[in-house]
């Protein structure tokens, strides 16, 4: 028995040969990669591509390794919808965020690396007799584009301090009401260099409206409050639609799948388009991202073998706050975000105190058959709902938003707990865990695939132009 202890614990902790072999060759060729950009232009995008591959073998042995270390650490979670209930490491979206960190650190130099070369005297420039008005001021730096490192340098900021924050909600569990406002902290470098560096206030008025209310809308100071709604917003709501194996990180790698795709629609336009460069720096900050996701749902993909914890929900949803507010398109993050939005919207009465909110709502495992089932929130006989709070129950089991359990008399025994998640399988019925996954998944694809085409395609009919055919 003990052999076989010795070798399970083994092969769940190192790397199987197959793996280590191929993780390696991965990484040499990203570093092969990395070290040829600076033979040519430096290319950022491809630079970006190979930290990307590094990022995710580095995520990748690093959660081998460091899970037993986690766990003794008592970082650990028990997966309560399998039939043998193990302990699994918690909060492996810590490693994920420190590896992407230092990605996109080490990153800083390339999109800059023209720009150093030009201003420093080492650019070709060497022979040029300067003259002595030009020796005051030493190198040229003039030219270097501050605004870019600043904005650049906020994204990795705001990053840090959310990390920090999703660190220690899974270390010391902040209650819920004292966190959502953090992310908003978080976010205030971005509005500061979003002010400096663009600082658009002013909305497209839908073509319908126009006589009304003239082409443009200047929002002013309300739009930073829109801004800093959608910094609290998008952590937390993927914070929210979680609880079953990977589906915290399907949901993010289907999101930033679909931003990646929104930003190359504008680098393959036939001339030089110019929302191009804030494109490009959304997919400086996403490539490393999906690296350090894919390594991540390897292993959080069930049966999962580690959990993500808040820090994972935090960070991913920081990521897509930065590229969407410095990238200038924080209305199309909204139109990908509907099932989170849904979500949220659906959670409201739990979250609110309307209907009691157990600690956990994830669906119910049914040891018996292994599917996953709606869970409920019991109503006893002394504790029913208040009459209108009744009748809106009642009013969205009729409409299939809802599965009501009454008695004899009428009282209410059980309402099924208000998640996406749940609702799903009451409108399915049982279903397995992974397959429950992956077709939420498949309707975050859908949703966001239609929240674009409405984005480039209908907005012709609602705006006079699409911005990509500018």
């Amino acid at each position: 028995m003990t052999g076989h202890h010795q070798h399970h614990h083994n092969s769940t902790t190192c790397l199987s040969q197959a793996e280590s072999l191929s993780l390696l060759a991965l990484s040499a060729a990203c570093v092969a990669v990395l070290a040829n950009t600076f033979q040519g232009d430096g290319y950022p995008l491809i630079a970006s591509l190979a930290l990307g591959g590094l990022a995710f073998s580095a995520t990748f042995s690093m959660i081998r390794w460091l899970g037993p270390t986690f766990m003794r650490a008592g970082l650990k979670g028990v997966d309560m919808s399998k039939h043998h209930k193990k302990e699994l490491p918690e909060c492996m979206g810590a490693i994920a965020a420190m590896v992407y960190l230092l990605a996109v650190i080490i990153f800083i130099p390339f999109p800059f690396y023209k720009d150093i070369v030009a201003a420093t005297s080492g650019g070709g420039n060497r022979d040029v007799v300067m003259h002595v008005e030009h020796v005051q001021e030493g190198r040229f730096l003039h030219r270097f584009p501050h605004g870019k490192l600043a904005s650049y340098l906020s994204a990795v900021m705001a990053l840090q301090s959310i990390s920090l924050l999703g660190i220690g909600d899974d270390l010391f569990d902040i209650r819920w009401r004292h966190k959502f406002f953090i992310p908003a902290f978080a976010s205030i470098p971005l509005l500061v260099v979003y002010f400096v560096d663009f600082g658009v206030t002013s909305v497209v008025i839908p073509l319908p409206l126009q006589p009304y209310l003239g082409e443009l809308f200047n929002l002013g100071a309300l739009y930073y409050v829109y801004m800093a709604s959608v910094a609290i917003f998008s952590p937390n709501s993927i914070n929210i639609l979680a609880g079953i194996n990977g589906i915290e990180v399907t949901q993010s790698i289907v999101i930033a799948l679909l931003l990646t795709f929104n930003d190359c629609l504008y680098l393959l336009t036939p001339y030089p388009h110019p929302a191009t460069d804030s494109h490009l720096f959304s997919l400086y900050f996403l490539l490393p991202f999906l690296g350090v996701s894919l390594a991540l749902l390897w292993h959080n993909w069930y049966p999962a073998r580690v959990f993500v914890g808040d820090t994972y929900c935090y960070f991913a949803g920081m990521v897509f706050v930065v590229v969407s507010i410095l990238g200038h398109f924080s209305k199309t993050l909204i139109l990908l975000l509907i099932p989170q939005i849904f979500n949220f919207v659906y959670s409201v009465p739990q979250l609110f105190g309307l209907v009691p909110c157990p600690r956990h709502r994830l669906p119910r495992f049914n040891a018996r058959t292994g599917l996953l089932e709606p869970s409920v929130t019991p109503w006893t006989p002394e504790r029913q709902p208040k009459p209108p709070v009744a009748w809106a129950l009642k009013m969205l089991d009729k409409v299939r938003l809802l599965r009501v359990t009454l008695d004899e008399e009428g009282r209410f025994v059980e309402t099924s707990n208000f998640t996406i998640l749940n609702l799903w399988l009451v409108w399915r019925g049982p279903l397995r865990e992974d397959r429950l996954a992956m077709e939420i998944t498949g309707m975050q694809v859908v949703v966001g695939l239609f929240g674009l085409f409405v984005r480039h395609r209908l907005a012709l009919i609602l705006f006079k132009q699409d911005n990509l055919g500018v």
